[in-house]
């Protein structure tokens, strides 16, 4: 079974279709890279997934549990929408930490908040707090920030808070990660430290979906790529034929711009 099943997923913003139809699968263990123009709708299928943005149409599947359906009312609750959102960790391209937070304390944050609906947070709150404080230092840690755990978010370059930004989103140990142009606010040398990252998670089974303009990086991580265009997915396949031998000609228009870097 896949662990994430998106079904004709359909976006309107006022009287532009922003999403048509969109479908895929996506295995446990899996990445896919998503690439495209400006504009094509690649953030906002993120944001469909992460229920940022309600879709108009369609069905979102997460382990076989259905968490929208466009035709069941009772997938629709704002009450529930929280909780789905911990099935899938988002790494903005802005990073978008709280600046009056250290990068423990912002990757802490969600565990704790979560942590004050438990029964027993009260008599076990110590022990609990303990808990998150050890996991967001192994976070940070595997991200090479064990000298930066204290360093507020205008201390820390740009590739560093992306790194944060990624272990704030791993602690809530979500079933799908995904990435929303995670370098596109980056200079080279801090986008190759993200990528490093990212490549490291990828060699750990992590199941990601990863919207990026860097073509060689989505080439070489991804097991399955999707190519929008315009609100559809007009090709998706197994990186080698999509990137070697597209079958459409606007992949392969979109495609030659790289090609010739």
């Amino acid at each position: 079974m896949p662990i994430l099943e998106v079904g004709h997923i359909r976006k309107t913003f006022e009287n532009t279709q922003v999403l048509e139809d969109i479908s895929f699968s996506l295995e446990k263990g899996q990445v896919v890279s998503i690439i495209g123009s400006s504009g094509s709708g690649k953030t906002t299928l993120l944001r469909c997934l992460n229920f940022l943005e309600r879709p108009d149409r369609g069905v979102i599947r997460v382990n076989g549990e259905t968490l929208f359906d466009s035709d069941d009312p009772a997938t629709q609750r704002e009450a529930e929408i929280r909780k789905k959102r911990l099935h899938f960790g988002l790494v903005f391209q802005s990073f978008n930490l709280f600046p009056q937070y250290t990068a423990i304390q912002n990757v802490m944050l969600a565990r704790q908040l979560l942590a004050k609906e438990l029964p027993e947070y009260k008599a076990k709150k110590k022990e609990l707090y303990g808990e998150i404080e050890k996991q967001a230092k192994e976070l940070l840690d595997q991200m090479g920030l064990a000298d930066r755990m204290n360093h507020y978010p205008h201390q820390l370059s740009g590739g560093q808070c992306q790194r944060v930004a990624i272990a704030r989103a791993l602690a809530l140990t979500p079933d799908i990660l995904c990435f929303d142009e995670p370098t596109s606010a980056l200079d080279p040398e801090l986008t190759g430290e993200v990528l490093k990252v990212i490549r490291e998670l990828a060699d750990k089974n992590t199941t990601m979906i990863i919207v990026t303009h860097e073509m060689a990086f989505a080439r070489d991580v991804a097991n399955h790529v999707i190519f929008m265009d315009d609100g559809r997915i007009l090709e998706q396949g197994d990186p080698k034929q999509v990137f070697g031998n597209p079958r459409e000609e606007r992949t392969r228009q979109f495609l030659s711009r790289f090609n010739q870097e």
